[in-house]
């Protein structure tokens, strides 16, 4: 059951409405931008290379740079990199629709495409970043992680839908001006939010090169992140091969409906609770029941079975990205907390795009049901790692850390 008081409670905290609005709009381009990019190249070369090329580049460039994004603001607040980002961003994207009408050659429309991505506006690391400052208590944290899920699922739905109506009502590249309209105006909205002046800077007590990098468990949390993220590639182009493999190609948009409506439901009943079970052990278990949802999609043949099966592998595919916001918030040390989103991202974004790049290889001679039964090794194997090797005690923050001027 999902009870809907946390959330309300939630939104009484100053100042938060007005800047999750403003997210909500600045990172509509996560949902449209990959998929506009790729439609454009297509429609104005005809290209099939040139397509992947600018969009490999511009997921290249989201993940490359997003670490020292990161620790610049950790350094010296989001100000500078947001207000930089939103200059620079909108000009790329400009750019690249040049490049698409010009049919500029292959290594400049990568560059430019990297650029676009790397600009892109850190708004989602701020947020979680600043949810971490704003939000004392976990069950709070957990109830604002669990939306902030539900919103990314919800984009993924509405971005694809909003690229299809700029399709059929004007051009691809009219869909990659409205990504960075949104970008922009979201940006600027964000930046003028109260909330922001709440925004705390941390003073660095423990100088590394590695910055989070060196904090106990981090690395096996971003390893935890990066299989069963892959995971999440290998579902999406399993359930693609299964639709093919019906005679209805259709059907893939259908199921994966099915899954996200799933996930979502997952995301929201997971904030509306407590839970008793510390932290790493519900983060075990839920790895573990998405691991067995993949598996049984392995044997699910007949369409009825699979949907229900969809649905179901769906309601555990949510809670798990939330338990790691909530475990980056809790291992990192406050200096390091953007630079240690960011970093968890980047595994995200690494973790889905060999996903699919291996269920595409799997099924050049496998049928789906191999590709979700790789999902759920995967899944499993993070349950392993994260068993055995992650530490979820509390780092302490900066001020934690300052000498008691009462002694």
């Amino acid at each position: 059951m999902i009870s809907f008081a946390r959330y309300g409670a939630l939104f009484r905290v100053p100042d938060l409405k007005a800047i999750a609005i403003a997210s909500v709009i600045g990172r509509l381009p996560i949902g449209i931008a990959g998929l506009a990019i790729m439609l454009m190249m297509q429609a104005a070369t005809g290209s099939f290379a040139d397509s992947g090329i600018a969009t490999a580049g511009y997921i290249g460039g989201l993940a490359a740079l997003a670490p020292l994004v990161g620790r610049r603001i950790d350094r010296h607040g989001p100000r500078g990199m947001l207000t930089l980002s939103m200059l620079i961003h909108p000009a790329a994207m400009a750019g690249l629709i040049v490049c698409a009408l010009l049919h500029a050659p292959k290594p400049l429309l990568g560059l430019v495409a990297f650029v676009a991505g790397a600009s892109y506006p850190p708004i989602t690391v701020c947020m979680r970043t600043l949810l971490r400052q704003l939000l004392q208590d976990d069950e709070r944290l957990q109830a604002a992680y669990s939306l902030e899920s539900v919103l990314i699922e919800t984009i993924f739905i509405a971005g694809p839908m909003l690229v299809a109506l700029f399709v059929a009502m004007a051009h691809p590249a009219a869909a990659v001006a409205f990504a960075a309209l949104c970008a922009v105006l979201g940006t600027w909205m964000f930046l003028r939010s109260p909330a922001m002046h709440r925004w705390k800077l941390e003073p660095p007590r423990h100088s590394s090169l590695l910055g989070p990098l060196t904090t106990p468990g981090f690395v096996p949390l971003l390893c935890v992140t990066l299989f069963y993220c892959a995971g999440f590639g290998l579902f999406e182009i399993g359930v693609t091969g299964y639709a093919a493999e019906n005679g209805a190609p259709w059907l893939a948009g259908v199921m994966l409906g099915l899954a996200s409506v799933g996930s979502a439901s997952g995301a929201l009943a997971y904030g509306s609770r407590t839970w008793s079970w510390p932290l790493k052990r519900q983060y075990v278990v839920a790895l573990a029941c998405m691991g067995a949802g993949c598996v049984v999609l392995s044997l699910s043949a007949h369409g009825l079975v699979f949907a229900l099966v969809s649905v179901l592998a769906g309601l555990a595919m949510s809670p798990p990205l939330i338990m790691q916001s909530m475990l980056v918030a809790r291992i990192a040390r406050a200096e390091h907390a953007t630079e240690a989103f960011t970093w968890s991202t980047t595994a995200l974004l690494a973790g889905v795009g060999l996903g699919i790049a291996a269920g595409g290889a799997i099924l050049e001679s496998r049928a789906s049901s191999a590709v979700f039964l790789a999902a759920g090794m995967l899944a499993l194997l993070a349950c392993a790692i994260a068993a055995v090797l992650i530490r979820t005690q509390r780092a302490p923050s900066a001020q934690e850390n300052l000498p008691n001027k009462a002694s």
